[in-house]
């Protein structure tokens, strides 16, 4: 019994090569169809550690830009509530000097000091309501915070 083995060489690299065009073909339809110069570590591994890096900081200063406008609403908040509180204050003080002229009678200095006395208590309440995200911030206890506006961790305000 005999045996006969027949190869064809060209046949052999013609299909090598044709397997090695299909494989950057299709290497470049997934570039092209991406958008991206880098799919995957294989095509560029450092360029592939600095997008994932940049990537990375992108998002972290998107948060930082969500901190920083919480933090601009958080003061905006307190400003208004203390505008109020120093519309308040002026109203006391007129009413105060009103009080303190010689022509007012005990009846309209009684009435006046009820008036402070309701309007102290707007102030107050001003004071004891204003909150933003659940935290109280003209009662005294709000203080000391800080808010995270940079890509890195120690960016702070």
């Amino acid at each position: 019994m005999s045996f006969r083995i027949n190869t064809n060489i060209a046949a052999l690299t013609s299909h090598a090569v044709g397997v090695q065009n299909n494989r950057d073909l299709s290497s470049s339809l997934e570039k092209l169809s991406s958008g991206l110069r880098i799919n995957k570590a294989a095509d560029d591994s450092s360029g592939m550690a600095i997008a994932d890096s940049l990537r990375s900081q992108s998002a972290n200063l998107g948060q930082a830009i969500r901190n920083a406008n919480d933090a601009i609403g958080m003061v905006q908040t307190a400003d208004k509530a203390m505008d109020e509180q120093i519309k308040i204050l002026d109203t006391i003080k007129t009413k105060a000097v009103q009080a303190a002229q010689d022509g007012q009678t005990l009846e309209s200095r009684r009435a006046l000091q009820s008036d402070i006395q309701r309007l102290l208590e707007e102030l107050d309440n001003i004071a004891n309501t204003t909150s933003f995200n659940g935290q109280q911030m003209l009662s005294g206890s709000f203080s000391n915070k800080e808010f995270q506006i940079g890509a890195y961790s120690n960016t702070t305000v």
